[in-house]
């Protein structure tokens, strides 16, 4: 259990780090600065505090589905494109600016957890509180970038 804990935290602070290489740069630049945002946009050290927490809930969430569930080739898959989605969303959005994709990128995102989160429910129950977190700020941050996308 230990190892899957330690390998899946691995996983997805990469994920961070390399989405970070997109989104300093972004958050501190004038195209970024002269957006209008949605009054609910928290400020910038909530994002760090809440992604560092989510990722240390799902790593914990994929370490106990791991070996409940059957068929985890489908799990696999399901952890690599809901890890790709996750990197990718930064240098969409901030490097390429491209807000619709971003949106498009990000509602896939969500989507993907809330299969996470409601496919293993009956297994998982109170398990599921562990990616509850994940799934609240991606349907945050979805409303986020869509404000952006109809505001500018």
């Amino acid at each position: 259990m230990v190892w899957r804990i330690v390998l899946f935290l691995i996983l997805n602070f990469v994920a961070l780090a390399i989405g970070g290489l997109f989104t300093n740069a972004g958050v501190n630049s004038d195209w970024y600065a002269e957006l209008a945002k949605a009054p609910w946009t928290p400020p910038g050290w909530v994002f760090g505090a809440a992604w560092s927490t989510i990722m240390i809930c799902f790593a914990f969430y994929m370490a106990y589905l791991w070996p409940k569930e059957s068929t985890k080739k489908t799990i696999l898959w399901l952890f690599i494109l809901q890890w790709c989605l996750n990197i990718s969303w930064n240098p969409v959005f901030f490097y390429y600016q491209n807000v619709v994709l971003g949106l498009f990128v990000i509602t896939a995102l969500t989507n993907l957890i809330g299969i996470f989160l409601f496919k293993y429910w009956s297994d998982f129950q109170l398990k599921s509180i562990l990616i509850l977190p994940y799934f609240i700020w991606l349907i945050i941050a979805t409303s986020l970038n869509a404000y952006i996308l109809f505001y500018n």
